[in-house]
C-alpha cells in the first residue's frame, strides 16, 4: 500500500518538479518520497535556514510536515526566508475526512505509526500561507483509492479523483505557492511586444503609432506571415518612417499565429515579451496595465480578459462569447488556476520564465496554432502565478478575422481532452 501510494504521490509532484529541476524535501517523515523521486534532496527545516540551501532550489517539498507542527506560522517564515524568487512551496496536507481511515491503517500497520496534531482545512492553509509571505498559486486534489487493485485503482485515481465533487473526498491535497514579493523593485525592466500580422496592412501604422514605450529600451517586433495584401511593405516601411523607433522585423516560417509568437519571442531581446493582436481589437493603450502587474510582482504571467467590461457592438458575435466562456470554464478546471478568457490573444511574461517554457515545450508538443495555449499550459505546469488584467475588447476597423469559428472549435475541444491527460487525469 505504501509503495503505491508513494508512487502516485511522486507521479502528481512530478508534475511540477522535473527531474532537471533542483528539488528539496524538507524534513522528510519517510524516506520513500525522495527514494521514488530519486533527484529529491532531503534536509532540515534548521539545515536549509542556516546554510542558506533553499536559495539554489527550484522546488522545496513539504509532504505532510503541517500536520505536526505546534507552530505553524513560525515554521513556513523560517522556510521562506531561505528561498529565492522564483522558487515553488509544494505543500503537501492530508483530509480530515479520512483520518479515521489513517488512524485505522496505522493500526494494522499499513502505514508508519505518526502523531498528526493538526488536520487543516484549505482556508487555513492560505491563511498561513499569506501571514508568512507566501502566495497560494493552486491547489490539487487526489487519491481516492490509496491502495492498489489491479485496473480499478488507475481508473478511480486517474479519472475520478479529480472530478467535481468526487475531489471534495479526496485524501492527498497539493498546495503550490510561491514567494510573494515584499518589496517593490525601482528598476523598470524592457519589453519586446510581438505583433503577428497577416492582412493587416491597415494596422500597422496604427500599431506603431499607438504602442507607447514602457520601459527604458522597448521594441517593438513585427512577424508576417503569409498575408495576401501589402502587410509585408507595410512593415517595412514603418521601420524606415520610424528610425527613433527601436522596430524588429521578420517573416515567419511556418503558419498560423502560435508559429509567428515563438519567432518573435526568439528574436526578443528585452526582459519581459508581450503579445499584442494586430487587429487593435485590444487597445494598445491598454499594455502598461499589463506591464505594472508583472513589474510589481503582483503575477509572473499575465493574461488579458475580454469578458468583464461591456465591449463594442460587433467585437465579438454571441456564439463566439458562449464558446469562449466555455473554454475559459473547462480549462480553468484542468488547469487549477482561474482562466475567464483563455483566447484573449495578449499575455505578458518575463523571457527568462518563457526561455524555461520553451525547453519543456515537448511534454504538450508544439500543435497549438493559437500560440494562447503552449503559454498557459506551460505557464500552468510551471506554477507560475497567473492574474487577468481586463481591457476593453474593440470592434475590428480593418479587415478580417483569422479565426474560423467551427474549425477552431473543433481543434480547441482536441486540445483540452490533450491538456486534461497531461495535467489532470494522470
Amino acid at each position: 500500500m505504501r509503495n503505491y501510494f508513494y508512487r502516485l504521490l511522486s507521479t502528481y509532484l512530478r508534475l511540477y518538479a522535473r527531474p532537471s529541476d533542483r528539488v528539496i524535501e524538507v524534513d522528510a517523515v519517510s524516506g520513500e518520497l525522495q527514494e521514488i523521486l530519486g533527484s529529491t534532496e532531503s534536509v532540515s527545516s534548521a539545515q536549509l535556514r542556516d546554510a542558506g540551501g533553499g536559495s539554489t532550489a527550484d522546488y522545496v517539498i513539504l509532504n505532510g510536515n503541517l500536520h505536526y507542527e505546534a507552530d505553524i506560522q513560525g515554521y513556513l517564515a523560517g522556510i521562506r526566508t531561505s528561498l529565492r524568487e522564483d522558487t515553488r512551496l509544494l505543500v503537501v496536507t492530508y483530509s480530515a475526512l479520512w483520518r479515521p481511515f489513517i488512524q485505522l491503517a496505522t493500526m494494522l500497520g499499513l502505514r508508519r505509526k505518526t502523531l498528526e496534531s493538526n488536520w487543516l482545512a484549505d482556508a487555513d492553509i492560505a491563511n498561513f500561507l499569506r501571514l508568512t509571505d507566501f502566495e497560494l498559486v493552486r491547489r490539487d486534489s487526489r487519491v481516492l483509492l490509496p491502495m492498489y487493485i489491479p485496473l480499478l485503482s488507475s481508473v478511480v485515481n486517474r479519472y475520478l479523483a479529480p472530478l467535481p465533487g468526487l475531489r471534495a473526498l479526496a485524501l492527498v491535497n497539493v498546495y503550490v505557492a510561491r514567494p510573494a514579493r515584499v518589496e517593490r523593485t525601482t528598476s523598470r525592466p524592457s519589453v519586446s511586444v510581438v505583433v503577428a500580422a497577416r492582412n493587416e496592412a491597415g494596422n500597422i501604422d496604427n500599431i506603431v503609432r499607438r504602442v507607447k514605450n514602457m520601459g527604458p529600451d522597448d521594441e517593438l517586433i513585427f512577424i508576417e506571415g503569409g498575408s495576401s495584401d501589402d502587410t509585408w511593405d507595410r512593415i517595412v516601411q514603418a521601420q524606415k518612417d520610424n528610425p527613433h523607433r527601436n522596430i524588429v522585423i521578420g517573416k515567419q516560417d511556418g503558419k498560423g499565429k502560435g508559429d509567428a509568437v515563438r519567432k518573435g519571442f526568439a528574436m526578443a531581446s528585452k526582459d519581459i515579451l508581450m503579445i499584442l493582436d494586430a487587429d487593435l481589437t485590444v487597445p494598445p493603450e491598454d499594455l502598461p496595465k499589463f506591464y505594472d502587474a508583472l513589474v510589481s510582482g503582483k503575477a509572473e504571467f499575465i493574461n488579458g480578459s475580454r469578458l468583464v467590461y461591456p465591449m463594442e457592438k460587433e467585437a465579438m458575435r454571441f456564439l463566439n462569447m458562449l464558446g469562449n466562456k466555455f473554454f475559459a470554464a473547462a480549462f480553468s478546471f484542468v488547469l487549477g488556476q482561474r482562466f475567464k478568457d483563455t483566447l484573449c490573444g495578449t499575455k505578458v511574461l518575463t523571457r527568462e520564465n518563457y526561455q524555461r517554457l520553451a525547453r519543456n515545450r515537448s511534454y504538450f508538443g508544439e500543435f497549438d496554432p493559437f500560440g494562447d495555449f503552449d503559454l498557459i499550459f506551460g505557464a500552468s505546469r510551471m506554477g507560475l502565478k497567473v492574474i487577468e488584467v481586463p481591457i476593453t475588447y474593440r470592434e475590428r476597423t480593418y479587415g478580417e478575422t483569422n479565426i474560423s469559428r467551427w474549425r477552431h472549435g473543433a481543434l480547441l475541444l482536441v486540445m483540452l481532452v490533450f491538456a486534461s491527460r497531461k495535467l489532470k487525469f494522470i
